[in-house]
């Protein structure tokens, strides 16, 4: 059914499409592959390459499937020439929908440009691609997907908004015979479906593993621990994020443990909150009523640099010094990054988005061409954490923990945080003291 001018209309006053641009960067931390494999990289629904039209089916076969692997990714961009064949063999649109603006800059600033410039170094013309933002709103993401199958996308490649959209996307999709990758964030409902991220539980082990060693260094006496998870309640990788640092922190892989259980390191967990939908602001209220009931308070753990800062804020207004009450976080922002320099904030984990955005385009790329994936990219497996016995292939990247001893040799080296900018936020001195010179 075609869709209506109106909607049309609506959606491209509110989304936005990127054409030809680029980020540079330099050279990554070396990635270690994730070592699980699934026992098939593609779906059971996934159409044959002689599904394709005659014409497509005969260009696609004619072209071989490059040992392309989860290590192949740099910040050169140069593996992406090594699938300008598939490209050409392939046909239809690769639509892509990133979430919004606001609860990340990562998609305006590095997704987007990022994604661009691997479809261009893969050999794709501006019309086999289109990027366009939701803006944060789930009916906005559904009618760009839907505008996108309209208008002959073969590959769907969404970041939802939340788990509701992913499902409805993923419905839209399946009906039409479209494929689908879920990006950076993952959705079960569904056939067809692909998943390419970091590793959510190493994430999530990473900011249990640099807490722990966070208040050892702080010295923190009788850690009285709250916890500000993310938006379990919206988002399964909240869930694993918090899986994988409970285990590590509690020994329980579990996304809610109940307060007044304790750790052999002294640890007492004193409350543990989801901040609903990755919500800062409800965050910060959260923890301002939490730490208000209880002073006691003194080691903290948060799911991201957003909720980080919603703790700092409470914890600066309240008069408590750097190096005092511990907290965490992911993404690695500049905020995260100013306050780890500045002695609030212990680590973030690091997602070079460069490499995730070269493992999305570079799956598209062999799925648009009717081929199936090498277990060497697609190289694991994710999980629905309510319905274990749902999987999908995944493409699962390496994150890395960040702290002040090697923010020069990984985000600052990669320009993903701008050296300038962050030492005119903190000042030369604390720029100096972790060797980044502006």
């Amino acid at each position: 059914m075609k869709l209506p001018t109106k909607l049309f209309a609506a959606i491209a006053a509110t989304g936005i499409i990127v054409s030809a641009c680029s980020s540079a960067a330099t050279t990554a931390p070396t990635a270690a592959p994730a070592t699980a494999a699934p026992a098939s990289v593609a779906p059971a629904s996934v159409a044959p390459a002689s599904a394709a039209p005659a014409s497509a089916a005969a260009s696609a076969a004619a072209v071989t499937v490059p040992a392309i692997t989860v290590s192949s990714f740099d910040s050169s961009f140069s593996a992406m020439s090594q699938l300008t064949g598939l490209t050409a063999a392939g046909k239809g649109l690769v639509g892509v929908v990133l979430p919004d603006a606001t609860s990340s800059g990562r998609y305006v600033s590095y997704d987007a440009p990022y994604l661009t410039k691997a479809f261009q170094a893969a050999g794709y013309s501006a019309s086999d691609f289109k990027i366009d933002n939701a803006q944060g709103t789930d009916a906005t993401e559904l009618a760009l997907a839907q505008a996108d199958i309209q208008a002959g996308a073969k590959v769907l490649l969404i970041d939802p908004i939340d788990s509701v959209v992913g499902n409805q996307v993923q419905a839209a999709a399946a009906a039409a015979g479209v494929t689908m990758i879920s990006y950076d964030r993952a959705t079960f409902q569904g056939t067809n479906t692909y998943y390419v991220s970091f590793d959510n539980v190493q994430v999530g082990k990473l900011i249990g593993q640099g807490f722990m060693q966070c208040v050892k260094d702080w010295g923190v006496k009788n850690p009285q621990v709250f916890q500000l998870n993310g938006g379990q309640d919206t988002d399964p990788n909240a869930i694993s994020f918090a899986e994988g640092y409970n285990s590590v922190i509690w020994g329980q892989s579990t996304a809610l443990p109940k307060p007044g259980i304790t750790n052999s390191a002294g640890m007492k967990l004193v409350g543990n909150q989801i901040a609903p939908g990755w919500d800062n602001a409800k965050g910060q209220a959260i923890f301002q009523q939490a730490y208000t009931a209880n002073k006691a308070i003194n080691a903290t753990v948060e799911a991201n640099d957003g909720l980080a800062q919603s703790v700092i804020t409470v914890l600066k207004a309240a008069g408590v010094p750097a190096k005092k009450i511990p907290t965490t976080g992911q993404d690695a922002t500049i905020q995260g990054m100013e306050s780890i320099l500045q002695g609030f904030q212990c680590g973030s984990v690091y997602k070079p988005i460069y490499l995730e955005a070269q493992a999305a385009v570079a799956l598209a790329t062999i799925l648009r061409a009717g081929q199936t994936p090498p277990s060497a990219l697609v190289n694991g497996t994710t999980t629905d954490p309510k319905n274990p016995a749902t999987t999908e292939p995944a493409i699962l990247l390496t994150p890395y923990w960040v702290n002040a001893a090697n923010m020069a040799s990984t985000v600052i080296k990669d320009n993903f945080v701008s050296a300038k900018d962050l030492c005119a936020a903190v000042g030369t001195s604390a720029c100096a003291a972790a060797s980044i010179t502006p």
